[in-house]
């Protein structure tokens, strides 16, 4: 989830985002290491989109607080659509990071999902904006994958966790180190049907879940 900021006189449009994390895996350095890595992957393709009849710079501006003892009321009466809170612990039930929906602020990233360029924030804050995964999860022949594709993608061998491995095997499918925010994951987030008022416009929606640990 984000705030959309329009600035006609400087030609651009910002996203902005704040990443609270929390939980007992929560550390500072960690936590600015993802909101950074999110902000980079989402800004390298320089985009430009068309809002109004005018086209404008596109940029993501995400922040980040690690906030390991965050209580459940701060997340329940947040007001504030640039806010996400994501927990992170060691386990998670399912094995795996996740978000509680598409155009959500609230998840739970599992650890060791969280190593960094493997990223996991990334592609969680697509959701966040609105974006599923695709349809066709077989990009055999297809080049880089985008940030949207789930782990278990079929790749070209170069995009895999073993070049060596038949596609489909162990090893034999989509590193997420190789995902990047591509054109046409700007484009699938249909950012001049937003409804701006006073140049503002809320990207995603309220969730506001607090998440327990599962373990």
């Amino acid at each position: 989830m984000g705030e959309a900021v329009l600035d006609p006189q400087a030609q651009l449009l910002t996203i902005y985002a704040h990443f609270v994390f929390y939980g007992g895996a929560a550390e500072a350095a960690l936590c600015r290491q993802q909101a950074a890595e999110a902000e980079a992957l989402w800004n390298e393709p320089g985009a430009t989109v068309e809002i109004g009849g005018r086209q404008l710079q596109l940029r993501f501006s995400i922040s980040s607080a690690c906030a390991p003892q965050l209580d459940e009321y701060t997340v329940l009466s947040n007001t504030d659509p640039r806010n996400n809170f994501f927990r992170i612990e060691e386990e998670v039930q399912g094995n795996i990071s996740f978000v509680d929906g598409l155009g959500s602020n609230t998840g739970f990233f599992k650890r060791d999902n969280l190593l960094p360029g493997w990223t996991t924030t990334a592609h969680e804050f697509g959701h966040t904006l609105g974006l599923p995964h695709p349809p066709d999860l077989d990009l055999r022949g297809k080049g880089r994958p985008g940030i949207m594709y789930p782990r278990g993608t079929l790749v070209d061998a170069m995009y895999q966790y073993d070049p060596g491995k038949p596609a489909g095997a162990t090893g034999g499918s989509m590193h997420p180190m190789h995902r990047r925010v591509l054109p046409a994951d700007i484009a699938a987030l249909r950012l001049h049907r937003l409804r701006f008022r006073d140049g503002r416009a809320i990207v995603g929606d309220f969730t506001n879940r607090y998440h327990w640990p599962h373990f």
